[in-house]
């Protein structure tokens, strides 16, 4: 992640109230809100999260600082709204009508966003910078890990309505092996993320997930 990513800080004001009375404060720009998170976007794919100042993004999208500042409070709340926004559009929901086919959709979807588009040093940037800016780590939390994982519980929900795999499985375990064995790769780089990879990813997965007539293990 069906559950969309939301848009967050990127959104626009809203219109102005019934009766005719002036709205409170000053409305929103989609205008500027677009060129902020495109500027942002550009910036990373050159320079990463950290090299990347506001005052650049502020230049470059052609606004002032306190703009930005008003919208975003920090940089990297301004650099998860602009890979948010950038990367949802990559993670469509597969249907194939088999778990295996939605399974290696979705994960050469994700390999493609991240090897083939300036998502994958913008999302080893966030995970960087989180781990020690608790704000930036629950945001990401909410606004990427969780929506995106009860997006792809609709894969694990529609394989048990088949009755390809059983009711009792951990879901949670399924999606971290998941993602984690992609994101391993992408973290440390030392082995690529090819077609085969993907498939034995998924093969793996598949192989461990009970099937409904599979007997529970002992003391589970």
């Amino acid at each position: 992640m069906s559950s969309d990513i939301p848009g967050g800080a990127g959104g626009a004001g809203g219109a102005a109230p019934a009766g005719g009375a002036a709205p409170r404060g000053r409305p929103r720009s989609q205008e500027a809100d677009r060129a902020i998170l495109t500027a942002t976007v550009d910036l990373l794919a050159e320079r990463g999260l950290a090299a990347m100042s506001i005052e650049e993004v502020a230049a470059r999208a052609g606004v002032g600082k306190t703009t930005i500042y008003r919208r975003w409070p920090s940089k990297g709340l301004l650099a998860l709204d602009a890979f948010v926004d950038s990367f949802r559009e990559e993670q469509p929901l597969p249907d194939t009508g088999t778990l295996r086919g939605d399974l290696l959709s979705a994960l050469h979807a994700w390999v493609r966003a991240v090897t083939q588009t300036p998502m994958g040093p913008m999302l080893t940037g966030l995970i960087a910078e989180a781990q020690h800016d608790p704000e930036l780590r629950g945001a990401w939390r909410d606004r990427v890990l969780e929506p995106l994982r009860e997006q792809h519980r609709v894969m694990l929900d529609r394989a048990i309505a088949r009755g390809e795999i059983a009711a009792s499985v951990d879901q949670d375990v399924v999606l971290d092996l998941f993602f984690g064995a992609a994101e391993h790769r992408l973290l440390l780089g030392h082995l690529p993320m090819t077609g085969e990879f993907i498939a034995d990813v998924v093969d793996v997965i598949l192989t461990g997930v009970p099937r409904p007539d599979r007997p529970p293990r002992p003391g589970s």
